[in-house]
């Protein structure tokens, strides 16, 4: 009996297990080899619509020497005594099996066609073997079990195959996700040059999308599985926990919604400007000082968000920040002197002044006090401020320092 080889090394009893072939059969079906693998490998390249042209080059070559141990590896079992000694897995010569699968793969192709030359394969050495069985007499139960022997060993091939495929399938798809990666690195550097760029996008299966929009996450993510559930040909690394991710086309209709489906739940995300590839850095940078603000609570919104939805808050926070502390404490210095209590007060008279200059009636309304008492509080305020309250560039300073400084109504949104 032909045993199943199989990758482990055990031996599986194949269909018919009760029917044995004598290795004096081998004797018998040795002289159809010539011929069989020569009818075999013509009628691979006639019937296999994948295969229908000359069987040339390092494939072909490689089907046909596969073909060629097959039957001859398949006849050498029976006249040992046929047991599977010689277990698919430990047979130097069953590699090429699991080479045509990755050669499969590597070519683009699915084992359909590999798988189908296979099955050909195994019809006509039935065919040629019983033909020479017959002849050299053998008992019609030794044909029987020769059908499911030949079966079964072919099973074993498929599955070397199978393995191989998967193999280089696993190997590509880590590959690919290498090199994107480091098409992210490329991208993101300030002198990124458009050939090397163009160059790792070709061997990254990337491509260079005419806009794109930097998309950054913050927290220790799998860069390659996120950027897989964000779709429309996302690439993304993580960097120093977080993940930064390109964007291809990132205005296209329903592109933010599919970006916010594919988040991690309540991850802070953020999204720079759309931009051409050339200046994926800008929109990196934007992406990245909106994601520390929206951390810091200084800016707010549905994830992912928009960086230039920002960008005042980007332009009075996203820079060195003693600047604005120092514009806050020279703007305000006429204030100092105050008691907490009173500065309060006084910061959300003089933010309502100056968001709503000369309305006494509306900044009564936003203070919630009597007209009067806005006129007293406009009052003081020129003491302190004396004319910087009446020159417009003065005045922008100090609605800017409302803005910047901590501790200030005009950035705590006291004042609508």
């Amino acid at each position: 009996m032909i045993a199943d080889p199989d990758p482990a090394g055990n031996e599986a009893a194949s269909p018919g297990a009760a029917l044995t072939l004598p290795p004096s059969l081998a004797a018998a079906l040795r002289p159809a080899l010539p011929g069989l693998v020569a009818e075999t490998i013509r009628a691979i390249g006639r019937e296999v619509p994948e295969y229908a042209r000359p069987l040339e080059g390092p494939f072909g070559a490689a089907l046909s020497r596969g073909v060629q141990r097959a039957l001859e590896r398949f006849v050498d079992l029976i006249e040992e005594g046929g047991v599977g000694t010689a277990a698919a897995g430990r047979d130097p010569r069953s590699t090429i099996y699991v080479e045509l699968g990755r050669g499969e793969q590597r070519a683009g192709r699915s084992l359909d066609s590999l798988l189908g030359a296979y099955r050909l394969g195994a019809r006509l050495a039935w065919e040629s073997f019983v033909t020479a069985a017959e002849a050299a007499g053998e008992e019609p139960r030794a044909l029987y079990a020769l059908a499911g022997a030949i079966f079964s060993y072919i099973d074993a091939i498929s599955a070397e195959s199978v393995d191989g495929f998967t193999q280089e399938e696993a190997r590509s798809a880590g590959e690919r996700a290498r090199r994107r990666r480091a098409l992210v690195r490329a991208l993101e550097r300030d002198d990124a040059d458009p050939g090397s760029i163009a160059d790792l996008a070709r061997d990254a299966g990337w491509e260079v999308p005419t806009t794109l929009a930097a998309l950054v996450v913050h927290g220790d993510h799998d860069a390659d599985r996120l950027a897989s559930r964000l779709g429309l040909d996302v690439i993304a690394a993580a960097d120093g926990g977080q993940v930064l991710a390109f964007v291809p086309d990132p205005q296209a209709p329903g592109r933010v919604a599919q970006l916010a489906a594919g988040l991690p739940a309540d991850a802070p995300a953020t999204l720079g400007p759309e931009v051409p590839p050339s200046r994926a850095r800008e929109s990196s940078a934007r992406a990245q000082t909106a994601l520390r603000l929206l951390r810091a609570g200084r800016i707010t919104g549905d994830l992912p968000v928009r960086a230039d939805d920002h960008l005042v808050a980007l332009l009075l926070h996203g820079g060195d920040a003693t600047l604005a502390v120092d514009l806050a404490k020279q703007a305000l210095a006429p204030l100092d002197d105050l008691t907490p209590a009173a500065r309060e007060r006084t910061l959300q008279t003089l933010a309502a002044w100056l968001d709503n200059p000369g309305r006494v009636q509306q900044i009564a309304a936003l203070l919630d006090v009597h007209p009067q008492t806005v006129r007293y509080r406009v009052a003081r305020l020129y003491e302190r401020f004396g004319n910087v309250l009446d020159d417009p560039e003065r005045r922008f300073e100090l609605a800017l320092a409302l803005r910047v400084a901590p501790e200030t109504p005009g950035n705590r949104r006291v004042i609508p």
